[in-house]
């Protein structure tokens, strides 16, 4: 009889676990929260062996949703909650949990980083293409991005290539001179090159000691790099780690914005700190402790209080009745209609995130003109810009009053104009630095009075752009705001006086 009822017990038991499976409320669950689903025989050695020798990423998999859910198991959750934009999974995939073979054993053939690991066909790096047997839209959009191309926009545009190169070279001094010396390869890899990515190529194999014996693996270049727009062994562009870390390619660290400060921080890209700073930032830091950082979609007001960068740039927006207020979307740049990361001045966002085949009035590879002319032909127009402008308020609008958003948006385009005035000012007295000799057009970064150019765009008129968008007050006036905005200009002129002097 006992037997009888703990058996009762335990079929009642997977029964409520099944409903509670196949309700709408899964889709919404976060990681971790299902019952682990059955591994492939692959995966299930990889498990037995890496949990002894790389215990860490065997428990973050074991943690995540990969490892709980299937893909068919995906593809019966409603089309709202779905994590999982593709319908058509390769059928040997769709019973097993995603796991490490399903992940790292996908198109071998188009790996150079592909090698025979016991048995296995093993890639050391998955990569976008990968990722996109199950999310071909989340791939699609980012591939499309600005941060996709974030390394050829160093690589392929020259004046970049020139700063970048400025930035990471050894100097000396000799006597009353600096002397440039050799480019840094480190320096570049954890400088500019760690957030935008490098090139990771297969030169020969190494042999690594194990518990286990001498492995023979690939040997890579540029490794390790979780940059943006990497360029992987199969020629695809891009990292979905560097946002959705391994191996638990948590939604809940991607959403939060410690993650998006790993790049987005002051002096040049400030979003971070203005954000942290802002209204916004305060509620975050205050409150989220008790948001539901993984549910799809997030529905407003409910799983959280105010937006985050997810919010605004990619995350599935919704309202308590299931209204879809925004679309998830991985192109970050998408939702924006100016860019207020100015290069030199702000600008309509660009039509394509290959910035570096833009070409301006004056034959160089910028959205503007030193002078402040705008290359519209590579730009979006303006019918774009005031959709993607609607559509933001109407985000806006879920908290918001209409005055209310109007009002804030209207402050931000009078801070990006004042702004782009400053950069001009200073842009007039580099020039007439150049038109005296006193500096070289040649490389227009490496000497003072351009370095001084430099932190005006880059530095001061970033940072009141972004307080413009998103409030955080003190970088528009103390913090690298305007006042720095207003003593630059006072130390280029007095550079200029000085060695016209001389």
């Amino acid at each position: 009889m006992r037997k009888y009822i703990l058996a009762s017990v335990l079929v009642l038991t997977a029964l409520l676990m099944v409903s509670a499976y196949a309700g709408s409320g899964v889709g919404k669950n976060s990681e971790g929260q299902l019952p682990p689903a059955e591994m492939s025989s692959q995966t299930e050695g990889c498990i037995n062996c890496h949990k002894s020798v790389q215990p860490g990423i065997v428990a973050d998999w074991m943690k995540s949703r990969h490892s709980k859910v299937t893909p068919a198991m995906a593809l019966d959750i409603p089309e709202l909650e779905r994590r999982m934009s593709s319908d058509e999974i390769p059928e040997e995939l769709m019973s097993s949990a995603v796991g490490c073979y399903e992940c790292h054993g996908l198109n071998p053939a188009e790996h150079t980083d592909n090698f025979n690991h016991y048995g296995y066909d093993i890639n050391v790096v998955v990569t976008p293409n990968d990722c996109k047997t199950c999310h071909p839209v989340e791939v699609e959009q980012y591939t499309g991005s600005k941060k996709a191309e974030a390394l050829k926009i160093f690589t392929e545009n020259p004046l970049f290539s020139a700063l970048v190169d400025t930035l990471t070279t050894n100097v000396a001094v000799d006597g009353t001179d600096i002397i440039p010396g050799e480019s840094l390869a480190h320096t570049k890899n954890r400088s500019c090159y760690n957030c935008h990515g490098t090139v990771v190529e297969v030169e020969g194999m190494r042999t690594v000691s194990s518990m286990f014996g001498d492995i023979q693996v690939p040997k890579l270049t540029n490794w390790p790099n979780q940059g943006v727009g990497r360029i992987n062994p199969d020629g695809s562009l891009g990292c979905c780690t560097a946002c959705h870390p391994r191996h638990g390619f948590s939604i809940k660290v991607a959403r939060k914005p410690y993650t998006c400060s790993q790049c987005h921080l002051e002096p040049d890209v400030p979003a971070y700190n203005v954000w942290k700073e802002s209204k916004h930032g305060n509620i975050f830091n205050s409150s989220n402790q008790s948001w539901e950082m993984g549910n799809v979609p997030w529905v407003v007001g409910e799983d959280f209080g105010a937006p985050t960068c997810a919010v605004c740039h990619n995350s599935t927006i919704a309202s308590a009745d299931g209204t879809v207020i925004k679309e998830r979307n991985h192109n970050f740049g998408d939702p924006l209609w100016v860019r207020v990361f100015g290069v030199i001045y702000s600008h309509p966002q660009p039509k394509d995130g290959r910035t570096y085949i833009i070409e301006n009035q004056d034959g160089l590879p910028m959205p503007t003109t030193f002078a402040g002319d705008i290359a519209y032909d590579y730009l979006i127009d303006s019918d774009e810009m005031e959709a993607r402008k609607a559509a933001m308020a109407n985000t806006c609008g879920a908290c918001h009053s209409s005055a209310w958003v109007e009002g804030a948006f209207a402050e931000m385009d009078t801070a990006v104009s004042e702004a782009d005035t400053m950069v001009l000012a200073a842009t007039e007295l580099l020039q007439q630095a150049w038109d005296a000799g006193i500096a070289d057009k040649t490389n227009p970064f490496d000497e003072t009075i351009e370095q001084m150019w430099i932190k005006q765009w880059l530095f001061y008129a970033t940072s009141v752009r972004y307080v413009g968008a998103m409030g955080g007050s003190d970088y528009a006036a103390f913090k690298n705001g305007w006042w720095e905005l207003n003593r630059n200009l006072q130390e280029m002129k007095s550079y200029i006086d000085v060695r016209m002097e001389e």
